[in-house]
């Protein structure tokens, strides 16, 4: 079993959306910041479970605000990795937000 299978369940509250068993992306920001996420964690810039922490708090909180209704787990999964990254330091709230801007308005199809 590699690093990526173990820490990734594959069922309960931090699982990531599957379908027919292989990871389910609805939009190309949702692998992006999948990725980042887990090529930071591959190369040893945070343990597992402080992300999973992190994740399976922002869902309830999400759940919490939609009294219990779906909620958007990619959106839990980049409140969560905003949180560690400003937590570990990496960048700032308002570093995030100006990066997550320019890149928003990037034209459609520029996948640089």
């Amino acid at each position: 079993m590699s690093e990526r299978e173990r820490v990734l369940p594959a069922d309960g509250p931090a699982a990531p959306p599957r379908e027919n068993g292989e990871l389910l992306f609805s939009a190309p920001w949702e692998s992006r910041v999948f990725g980042v996420t887990l090529a930071l964690f591959e190369t040893g810039r945070f343990e597992w479970p402080e992300f999973q922490t992190l994740l399976i708090a922002a869902i309830a909180r999400h759940e919490a605000e939609l009294g219990g209704g779906p909620y958007q787990y990619y959106a839990c999964w980049l409140e969560a990795f905003r949180r560690l990254a400003t937590d570990k330091g990496w960048l700032d709230a308002d570093a995030l937000d100006a990066l997550e801007r320019e890149l928003a308005a990037r034209p459609p199809g520029h996948d640089h």
